[in-house]
């Protein structure tokens, strides 16, 4: 038995290998095409165009980038879905953005190494053995950014949610899946002795954005007559500030805004000041908690200048548990591949950042782990994949390990996975309603017309 599945494995190698072109290829256009979430048309292109040219029937997302495929053994078992993100970020001052847009946090790698799996799963013999299906999906809008354009989609009806993957979860598109994973570019050095690693999980957030809302009037020579909507946000935020005694080491709480900048010329009194931010925590229920308190601050912040401040907050990610047993069965792939000695799983590591992918572990078994082979400050200006060959193909190829460990043996390993899981939230639909409990539009504080404040933040 294990000799058979060492055979399996190298033939997975082979057939990877046998596209390499195309994968390096691709994840050197991806590169230079980037765009911001739900704009990436050009990568839903690009990859929509190959998977059809495989013969993969296709379902688009419609009216937002993205699509998702099914490979149907012809056996019952599991659905295994595989991921891979389509947006990049703003970051204008990186040597190689285009129009200010740049992939520092590696998704274009992501999609090529997506269409390795696709065109591996194309050669003969890729599907002898397994059983059940596997489902590969281009995701749409993973970075929490551009709040206010994604407010603007969502109040035209085109989405529900800030964020890709719980947009698709929203929309039905993981209503028949069983387990999902997904593997990410990690900031490694060429001499770092790890092609992979692993942890137990990372942060959820709530998406912010808030404005405050003062009154123009001449800087110099009428100060007296306006409301500086800067100094409110100033203010409110340092009170932020000074709430980060409170929030407690075991939540993992994150607070971090933006100022956006005050649209006015030097001599005029701010009457808009803009922040977009994001509360970050272990668990939903402290993020709820710590993020009312963020609140009060900042209306504390309006109420002090008489100013107004309006305060958005939306679902942005969901704190990502990894299943114990899943992430076991990938680590030992990964072992397979490169060797014990080239991974480095940690089952009590916490990481403070947040993915989307957390929404999909709410509901059912997944694990995001890390592949080795960029380089520089993830985010940063200097960020670079130096190995394309190192992230893109043992991507790849440990995806289909994945798959193959999983869906082999009329699936054993997958259905004690889901035996033992026990997940979040019972179904999509109550994790949708507990989330949505996030959802707050308030004018924090209304002056009548003799300027009583009344304040309302909740």
């Amino acid at each position: 038995m294990r000799s058979d599945k060492r055979k399996r494995q190298e033939y997975i190698i082979k057939s990877v290998d046998t596209h390499k072109n195309l994968i390096l290829e691709a994840e050197r256009w991806l590169w230079f095409h980037p765009q911001t979430g739900y704009t990436e048309w050009e990568a839903h292109e690009y990859l929509r165009k190959h998977f059809e040219a495989w013969g993969y029937s296709l379902t688009l997302s419609g009216n937002i980038p993205g699509f998702y495929t099914d490979i149907d053994t012809k056996r019952p078992g599991p659905k295994v879905c595989i991921m891979a993100e389509l947006d990049a970020l703003e970051l204008p001052k990186h040597p190689q953005a285009q129009k200010g847009v740049i992939h520092a946090c590696g998704h274009h790698a992501q999609g090529a190494a997506l269409l390795g799996v696709a065109a591996a799963l194309k050669e003969p013999g890729a599907l002898d053995g397994l059983c059940g299906s596997i489902r590969l999906m281009a995701v749409p809008a993973e970075e929490v950014i551009q709040l206010a354009f994604r407010e603007e989609l969502r109040r035209k009806g085109v989405i529900r949610y800030t964020e890709g993957k719980v947009e698709y979860l929203s929309r039905g598109y993981f209503d028949d899946v069983d387990m999902a994973v997904m593997v990410h570019g990690h900031m490694n050095s060429e001499e770092d002795a790890f092609d992979f690693v692993g942890n137990a999980g990372n942060n959820g957030c709530i998406a912010k954005e808030i404005i405050y809302r003062g009154k123009a009037a001449h800087a110099g020579g009428a100060p007296h007559e306006g409301v500086n909507a800067q100094y409110a946000a100033m203010l409110g935020l340092q009170a932020c500030n000074d709430l980060r005694e409170t929030f407690q080491e075991k939540d993992a709480i994150r607070f971090h805004p933006v100022m956006q900048g005050a649209n006015c010329a030097v001599n005029i009194i701010p009457e808009e000041l803009r922040i977009e931010s994001y509360v970050r925590g272990k668990n939903l229920e402290a993020m709820k908690r710590e993020n009312r308190k963020i609140n009060r601050a900042l209306t504390g912040g309006a109420l002090a200048m008489g100013a107004g401040v309006e305060i958005c907050d939306r679902p942005g990610c969901a704190p990502e548990y990894h299943d114990a047993e899943f992430l076991k069965l990938i680590e030992q792939c990964c072992i397979d591949l490169s060797g014990r000695e080239k991974v480095n799983f940690d089952y009590n590591k916490w990481i403070a950042s947040s993915s989307d992918f957390g929404d999909i572990t709410c509901v059912m078994p997944g694990v995001q782990f890390y592949v080795a082979g960029a380089s520089g400050t993830v985010h940063g200006v200097d960020y670079c994949v130096t190995n394309p060959e190192r992230v893109c193909l043992n991507a790849a190829k440990a995806l289909l390990f994945v798959v193959l460990e999983l869906l082999s043996e009329e699936g054993m390993k997958a259905k004690k996975i889901l035996e033992q899981y026990e997940p979040l939230y019972p179904s999509i639909q109550a994790y949708l309603e507990a989330i949505n409990e996030v959802i707050l539009d308030k004018n924090a504080v209304i002056y009548d017309e003799n300027g009583n404040a009344k304040i309302d933040y909740m």
